[in-house]
């Protein structure tokens, strides 16, 4: 349960609320120093700062609209956040961005979900300044040394054990995108197969193979398979017998032998589906999934790109089923803000020859030390936990302002991955209109958030996993306020 910011109240039951006064998550990073508010502004962080509309800082606000106007002028047509979130980032700490102008933002994006901590987290600042005062070499190729024998240690120790105990790793290009590439060519060169099964709504990069498992891949060259949910499930039921029908179709399709699926090479899941619309894979079916694939032969890949590092409120989101996969692949919050990505295997798997896969900048001193930083303050403050408790109070204030607004369709998500579906009212239809214009309103209000979904009607929730109740109440109030003012406005 959360007590507003404005003093309004969300409850898990309905829209009277009190608060809740757990104490802040350890270690949170200081927020940036208050500014006195103007007139008319609307909320206040929990530094008693107001993070919707605050000028200041040193010297005169920078105008943005230059910046903006030359980005348009010189940028890819393919730039996607710059369109929705026409800000110039200039500082930043913890959940909070400063624009150029002295606005203030919370930040619900949290860069994708790579920052852990959020903005520049004391210990990620420290590790990273540690390894420039050292001297240390930045770029290094696949050379060891000491920074990359800290990082892989420390994630060692952090993967599941079964896993850990007889694991290899292999450090790849830059982006979770070059991961899932590499994870692609590893299961294909160690059973001899081509094949791929992939589920429908997925989304694991956009480099051209990752781009093939992925639901909007413009030609299929992969087995595509149903995906378990509720509001839309393909089979028209849900819930647990939804998930069943999903297991028993792929169980069907392996072993008929006129089903057209000569066996595959591996089999690429996420624990939660992060831009098909924030769906998390039921428990069952996920261990459903490792049994039948154990049973054939087919290695199973987790995509833990985005729900790795505690974000699902456990470490990794196969840690919720007990399901140990033959091969993670890891990026985002690994690297601690910075690029790192890295695939992590069975060494039955490892068949291949030296140079089979390389990349130049898979040597990233940096994100190693970044990272490191960001998976031990993981794993001793217990973030994890953390993210699991503050998440499950959030669905549950989530799920009761859905009750007071029928155009939330569904409320979903793990930890503290969140997504609300906006729908018409009438018909159920996914109304990403909608949504387009809560993610606006909410931007007007200082609070950041993305879209994701088949339609793009599904608002995202990535906080760092350093949110505090202050800031997840402010969260909420913005929220709450966003979108019945974005329902008039789109009626």
């Amino acid at each position: 349960m959360f007590e507003t910011q404005s003093g309004r109240a969300i409850s898990a039951g309905g829209p009277t609320l009190v608060a809740v006064t757990e104490p802040a998550a350890a270690g949170a990073a200081t927020e940036i120093p208050p500014q006195v508010p103007p007139q008319g502004s609307r909320g206040a962080n929990p530094d008693g700062s107001d993070g919707s509309d605050v000028r200041g800082g040193p010297g005169a606000p920078v105008p943005s609209e230059g910046i903006l106007r030359r980005q348009a002028q010189r940028e890819s047509a393919a730039r996607t956040y710059a369109r929705s979130l026409p800000i110039v980032p200039v500082r930043a700490r913890g959940l909070t961005i400063e624009g150029a102008d002295g606005r203030r933002y919370l930040d619900c994006l949290s860069g994708a979900g790579s920052l852990a901590l959020g903005h520049n987290h004391p210990v990620v600042l420290e590790a990273i300044r540690g390894v420039l005062d050292s001297g240390a070499p930045l770029h290094v190729l696949d050379l060891a040394t000491p920074v990359k024998d800290a990082f892989t240690t420390e994630l060692f120790a952090n993967l599941p054990p079964a896993l850990a105990a007889d694991a290899r790793i292999q450090f790849c290009g830059p982006a979770g995108t070059d991961a899932v590439e590499a994870a692609l060519k590893l299961v294909r060169t160690a059973t001899g197969r081509s094949g791929l099964l992939a589920f429908t709504g997925a989304y694991h990069g956009m480099t051209a193979g990752a781009l093939d498992a992925s639901g909007g891949a413009p030609g299929v060259r992969v087995t595509r398979l149903p995906y378990p949910q509720d509001l839309r499930c393909p089979f028209g039921v849900g819930g647990p017998e939804g998930a069943e029908l999903s297991a028993r179709w792929t169980e069907n399709l392996l072993d008929d032998p006129k089903g057209g699926v000569p066996a595959p090479a591996g089999m690429i899941v996420e624990p939660v589906q992060g831009e098909g619309g924030v769906i998390p894979a039921p428990d069952d079916w996920l261990r459903r999934m490792r049994e039948i694939t154990a049973a054939r032969g087919i290695p199973l890949i987790a995509d833990e790109v985005q729900t790795g590092v505690g974000r699902t409120g456990a470490f990794w989101g196969v840690d919720h089923a007990g399901v140990v996969p033959d091969v993670m692949v890891l990026s985002k919050a690994i690297g601690g803000s910075l690029p790192l990505a890295v695939i992590v295997y069975r060494a039955g798997l490892d068949t291949w020859a030296p140079g089979a896969h390389a990349g130049t900048f898979r040597g990233n001193q940096l994100a190693m030390a970044a990272g490191a930083a960001t998976l031990a303050f993981v794993r001793e403050n217990r973030l994890a936990e953390r993210a699991a408790a503050l998440g499950e109070r959030m669905l549950a204030a989530l799920h009761g302002l859905a009750r007071a607004h029928p155009c939330i369709g569904e409320v979903r998500g793990r930890g503290l991955m969140i997504g609300v579906e906006l729908v018409d009212p009438d018909t159920g239809a996914a109304a990403p209109a909608l949504a387009a214009a809560v993610r606006q309103e909410c931007l007007d209000r200082g609070l950041i958030v993305e879209l994701g979904g088949r339609h793009g009607a599904v608002v995202r929730l990535l906080p760092p996993l350093t949110l505090t109740d202050e800031q997840a109440a402010a969260v909420l109030d913005r929220l709450a306020d966003a979108i019945p003012a974005a329902a008039r406005r789109t009626h």
